[in-house]
């Protein structure tokens, strides 16, 4: 499958930001490890025989390396982070400065290589399937209720049902749980999937 260039990622260090000299920095490792670059949902991303490896993502306190596979990687020093508990594959490092990135130059390169290794290996990640996600009893009930939800429900795809059920259970409130399934029940009807955030995709 083919992905952008070095070419059209090129602009990215250059736009100002808080964290320009910090992203320049990362990429310069990304590039000496032999790794092409690119871009996936607008950020930096390094390949291995087309296979992506890890993107460079800018937060406000934090610019991380997000390595796709990192639950499968080695951390002998124990500095891979799971952004939330419901993330399953991806994990970060992260960096808080310039220094910061400097002072583990070393230590960068060899979980690049490791996360190189990890591809080259061909082991996959296992998910878990949908049906071992939480299930709040509020969607229970509304499924029990409405035939026609249910059979949308389960036509989405197990991504698009993954969504809305982590999104259902972070509620700890039953109200909230019920105000965003009521919410998100005419979106379900018409086979949409729930994006980051509160919005829905098309």
């Amino acid at each position: 499958m083919p992905y952008p260039t070095e070419n059209k990622a090129n602009w990215y260090f250059t736009k100002p930001s808080k964290w320009q000299t910090a992203v320049q920095k990362l990429r310069a490792l990304a590039l000496v490890s032999g790794l092409t670059e690119g871009l996936t949902y607008g950020k930096p991303t390094y390949y291995i025989d087309e296979q992506k490896i890890f993107l460079i993502h800018p937060f406000k306190d934090y610019v991380a390396i997000l390595f796709f596979k990192g639950v499968l990687m080695q951390d002998p020093e124990n500095i891979l982070i799971q952004q939330t508990e419901n993330v399953q594959a991806g994990r970060q490092l992260r960096f808080s400065s310039v220094d910061d990135i400097t002072s583990k130059k070393k230590s960068i390169l060899k979980y690049i290589q490791n996360a190189i290794e990890v591809e080259k290996s061909g082991k996959q990640v296992v998910f878990k399937k949908t049906t071992e996600f939480v299930m709040v009893e509020e969607f229970k009930n509304k499924l029990a209720d409405s035939p026609e939800l249910a059979e949308a429900f389960y036509a989405l795809t197990p991504g698009r049902q993954r969504g809305y059920l982590l999104y259902f259970s972070a509620a700890k409130q039953s109200k909230t749980r019920g105000d965003r399934i009521a919410k998100c029940t005419p979106y379900i009807l018409r086979g949409k999937g729930l994006l980051k955030g509160s919005g829905f995709e098309e």
